[in-house]
């Protein structure tokens, strides 16, 4: 007789529906049969880093912004210099709207007020209120948007160090105008106690241009509403309008701001990548260790019926 065949004995009084188990097998849960510990849990958690640590980026930052200032008169002449072979670069491509914009902005007073407060404040306004608020509410965008915002501002400070330009409103022999100055905007950076302060050699790159280009890379992440979209699109645009009519920037600076941001967020994009490498990599060399069995937690069993265990016996 076969011994994979159940065969019952005659005359027995068993039911017919019910088995009669003999003997059991226990089936441990280990290898990959293992419960697989959810996917979530390798996932770094997405907690808001401690103010103090945000605070002390922004010290360390500014303290290397007026570190590079304070050798700014030293620098002048060489920074005039590169100001005007800037000019001449430009001319020689015949991408150089600076000097129109800015007679025609210094023309009409008002509006040069307006703009110049626009250049003065909404470059700290902006960027660091959509910073905070992205600590505050979206810590998993935070972290790769603050990295890219701190690598842009030290790819500047490099380029300010290693080669100073001066802005086109320093270069007053060829007809521009600092239309902040003469405007008297608010929270002004070129005259009075804050101009001590600021480097006034450090037009390229343009940080209004990047950090503007930031904001809306930021913006562009956090929301998918066309009317937040199309305002994230149209206030670079503003600002480089805003930088060129005032005689803070030349073209090529908005350029060289735009080249820093994008090679800010690739590389911070790149670095990410390899970190999620690295953890998915990591995760697939843990060891498969069999978890500990909860305290009253049921075997799983295989049971075979007394009929079929006394056939494999004949």
């Amino acid at each position: 007789m076969s011994a994979g065949r159940a065969r019952r004995p005659s005359g027995s009084d068993a039911p017919d529906n019910i088995d009669c188990l003999s003997s059991a097998v226990s089936i441990e849960t280990r290898g990959s049969a293992a419960p697989i510990p959810a996917l979530s849990a390798l996932r770094p958690a997405q907690t808001r880093t401690r103010w103090w640590v945000e605070g002390l980026v922004i010290v360390w930052l500014c303290w290397v912004y007026d570190a590079t200032t304070n050798f700014a008169p030293l620098r002048l002449h060489v920074a005039i210099g590169n100001a005007w072979s800037v000019l001449h670069l430009e001319q020689s491509l015949h991408l150089d709207p600076e000097l129109a914009l800015d007679r025609w902005l210094a023309g009409h007073h008002t509006l040069g007020l307006i703009v110049s407060d626009y250049y003065d404040n909404a470059h700290f306004v902006v960027t660091l209120g959509l910073l905070g608020w992205l600590w505050w509410r979206r810590a998993d965008l935070y972290r790769p948007l603050r990295n890219s915002l701190v690598l842009v501002n030290v790819l500047a400070f490099i380029v300010f160090w290693c080669y100073p330009v001066a802005p086109p409103r320093m270069l007053s022999s060829y007809g521009f105008t600092d239309v902040v100055a003469s405007s008297h905007a608010f929270g002004s950076w070129h005259t009075g106690a804050l101009a001590s302060h600021a480097n006034q050699l450090a037009a390229m790159p343009s940080l209004h241009m990047a950090w503007a280009a930031w904001c809306t890379i930021a913006l562009w992440r956090i929301s998918q509403r066309l009317w937040v979209r199309g305002l994230a699109v149209l206030y670079p645009c503003l600002t480089a309008v805003a930088v060129l009519a005032t005689g803070n920037h030349f073209l090529l600076d908005i350029v060289g701001g735009l080249a820093t941001i994008a090679v800010a967020v690739l590389a911070v994009g790149r670095t990410q990548r390899i970190a999620k490498r690295g953890r998915r990599l990591a995760s697939l060399d843990l060891p498969r260790r069999r978890p500990p069995k909860p305290a009253g937690a049921p075997a799983y069993r295989m049971s075979q019926t007394c009929y079929e265990v006394q056939d494999q016996i004949e």
